[in-house]
């Protein structure tokens, strides 16, 4: 609809403002008045990106292993407390689930994690996996209670963990 108002594709045309009809009245036609484009927005639009733009990358830092031992044992406790909630799932297996599960978000935390915006799917996904083939009950539940644990707690104990730091 807006493009049947564009100036740019009718060339500008008298249209009677008034029609007479028989009996005397008049029927008034609705019309557009049409303008030229305004010259200030005819600026050159450069495909590049600024300069500016283009030198800023951010780099994460690496994996901090203090961090990365501290984290996988507060992961370690607070998933074990999780999943003794649910005993009737887990059964005498329950420490063998959470081992499996910590071993695998250690090694992320160790050789992958570097900080806010770096926390990823793939340990949680591999977690599932090494459960399954172990045939350890309650996978889907642990790997759940893994990933929502990490979600809530990795990067602001970063954050807390590096602003100790710098203190």
């Amino acid at each position: 609809m807006a493009s049947l108002c564009n100036p740019i594709l009718f060339p500008p045309t008298a249209i009677p403002a008034q029609t007479s009809i028989s009996g005397g009245s008049i029927l008034r036609t609705a019309f557009f008045v049409q303008h030229a484009p305004p010259t200030f927005f005819t600026a050159r639009i450069s495909p590049k990106a600024p300069n500016s733009v283009l030198g800023q990358k951010f780099v994460y830092p690496g994996p901090a292993p203090d961090f990365a031992a501290v984290e996988t044992q507060r992961f370690k406790v607070e998933l074990l407390k999780e999943l003794s909630k649910e005993k009737e799932t887990f059964g005498s297996d329950i420490r063998t689930v959470v081992s499996v599960c910590a071993e695998i978000f250690s090694e992320f935390m160790h050789k992958d994690y570097g900080g806010p915006g770096t926390l990823v799917i793939e340990p949680f996904s591999n977690m599932m996996i090494a459960l399954n083939e172990k045939n350890l009950p309650g996978a889907p539940l642990a790997t759940r209670a893994s990933l929502l644990w990490a979600q809530n707690h990795v990067d602001q104990d970063w954050e807390d963990w590096n602003s100790k730091l710098r203190k």
